[in-house]
């Protein structure tokens, strides 16, 4: 090859060269694979879209037990205070129960908004698909307590937990702090005694009458038809 040749050609990789890591987000550099790293963005927008209109509403109204599954994992609503607007933030998450109190984490990082708002103020409100109280929320810092609450939560949310992080059963703690590594954890332990969809003032009603009309139409339906069958045998 000639300097000419030299100085205007670029080396191609060799066969054996791995693809470069994608450039961090800008939710910071997450402890996920390449695919998953590219998707965060539009999965933030499409998950935005998602709770405001979909999962906040259905978990609210009482349909909690429905979400709650080994297929579909198992969710919450835990309600912040915007940091700057200072109205009611809801927010749909995994969670995990250890000890008498709930655990989530921040699955786009330190950015993660909820995140950033009990920073602020860490005064929550949690719904449980059976049950709902207030709580102080905090970032775990013990390693231990991480990595069995980190273990738990994964477990709890199912095939996306495994999508996430990875099959965390027989994982070392080690390995498994670094799987999680730059995701905050959060336990919130209860102060007080929160109103639950099922309680007075509660959505899980609508639901409940919804369904109860719907089968009371159903039989009503059914009646009609066996009377016209018996009245046209006697005609």
């Amino acid at each position: 090859m000639t300097s000419e040749q030299s100085k205007g050609s670029v080396a191609a990789p060799s066969e054996g060269t791995p693809p470069a890591s994608p450039a961090p987000t800008r939710f910071g550099d997450l402890p996920y694979g390449p695919t998953m790293t590219r998707l965060l963005e539009p999965m933030h927008g499409a998950f935005l879209q998602v709770n405001r209109w979909f999962a906040v509403p259905a978990l609210r109204a009482g349909l909690g037990p429905l979400f709650s599954t080994p297929v579909l994992g198992s969710l919450m609503v835990i309600r912040t205070t915007g940091r700057k607007s200072g109205l009611p933030r809801d927010v749909p998450l995994g969670y995990a129960i250890l000890d008498g109190c709930v655990y989530c984490i921040a699955g786009f990082g330190a950015e993660t908004q909820w995140f950033r708002n009990i920073q602020a103020d860490p005064v929550v409100e949690v719904v449980l698909p059976t049950a709902s109280f207030r709580g102080v929320a905090e970032e775990v810092t013990d390693p231990d307590e991480w990595a069995r609450a980190f273990r738990q939560l994964m477990t709890n949310m199912g095939p996306i937990g495994r999508a996430t992080s990875g099959d965390v059963r027989g994982v070392a703690d080690e390995r498994l702090r670094e799987m999680g590594r730059g995701l905050p954890l959060v336990r919130v332990r209860p102060t007080g005694i929160g109103s639950g969809p099922a309680d007075p003032g509660g959505l899980a009603w609508i639901p409940l009458q919804i369904a109860e009309t719907a089968l009371s139409l159903w039989l009503a339906v059914k009646v009609v038809r066996l009377v016209g069958r018996a009245v046209r045998r006697l005609i």
